[in-house]
């Protein structure tokens, strides 16, 4: 098994906390562009339609995205190390495993795949099957899941800082998009929210919901698999990456 991230040399006392702080800035400007571009959602498609609205929104999240990972894997390690487990045999399996549950979440299937790229006209809908039924909210189940299992692996304050902003956005997302779903559906939404919860599998252990595994059967799937198993591929080249993004213009710019 490829190691899950390099070490990167040690930070210079000066630059201890600058580069946590630009992380926070860079994740509050993704929420902003992102959840606010959700909100905005129901008027700007009155103005230029569900499918530029959908390119329009991909075209400024996508490359917010990519700067608060690059940024994130050239100072993953910045700060202090308050713990090192990488040299654990059990580490490993347990990063790589509670990863790969979190890509199911983060990625739940549940939507038409093509209407991502907007190739099919794009819809706001109500889902109550699959993945819905262990949370209502398994992008927010993902990130923290995803957030604790690589906080475990790298262990620096600077991962303290990106974890706790990353999850700050997903519980802030947790209630926009039951905001949003309300005012979009009214009482269908109410009656979803009631047969769900947003902790994991706690509408199923109180009896509102009950699992059924043929929903978890899509095609979606195995593409989420083959995405997990490129990822595991990849990593190889995260630390030609992060000195690809330090000698960057964009480094220069963030400091």
């Amino acid at each position: 098994m490829p190691p899950l991230a390099c070490a990167a040399p040690a930070t210079p006392p000066g630059a201890l906390h600058h580069s946590s702080l630009v992380m926070l800035a860079l994740l509050l400007a993704f929420a902003l562009i992102h959840s606010g571009g959700a909100a905005l959602r129901s008027w700007g498609v009155e103005r230029i339609g569900e499918r530029a609205w959908r390119l329009l929104f991909a075209g400024l999240s996508i490359p917010s995205a990519v700067i608060v990972i690059g940024y994130f894997l050239a100072h993953r390690f910045d700060g202090l190390r308050l713990w090192n487990l990488q040299d654990q045999p059990w580490i490993g399996p347990l990063v790589w495993g509670g990863t790969a549950i979190s890509f199911l979440f983060l990625y739940p299937a549940t939507y038409n795949l093509l209407e991502i790229p907007a190739v099919l006209k794009p819809q706001v809908r109500l889902y109550a099957t699959g993945i819905i039924r262990i949370s209502r909210h398994p992008q927010a189940v993902g990130q923290v899941l995803w957030c604790v299992t690589h906080l475990l692996w790298i262990g620096s304050s600077f991962m303290v800082v990106t974890s706790l902003g990353l999850i700050a956005h997903h519980l802030f997302a947790v209630w926009h998009g039951d905001r949003r779903l309300q005012q979009r559906f009214g009482e269908a939404f109410l009656e979803l929210q009631a047969q769900t919860s947003v902790w994991p599998f706690q509408a199923v252990l109180d009896g509102r919901q009950q699992l059924v595994w043929t929903e978890f059967l899509r095609p979606a799937q195995l593409g989420i698999a083959i995405a997990v198993a490129i990822f595991w591929w990849a990593h190889r080249f995260i630390g030609a990456g992060a000195h690809a993004f330090l000698a960057s213009p964009l480094q220069r710019l963030l400091g």
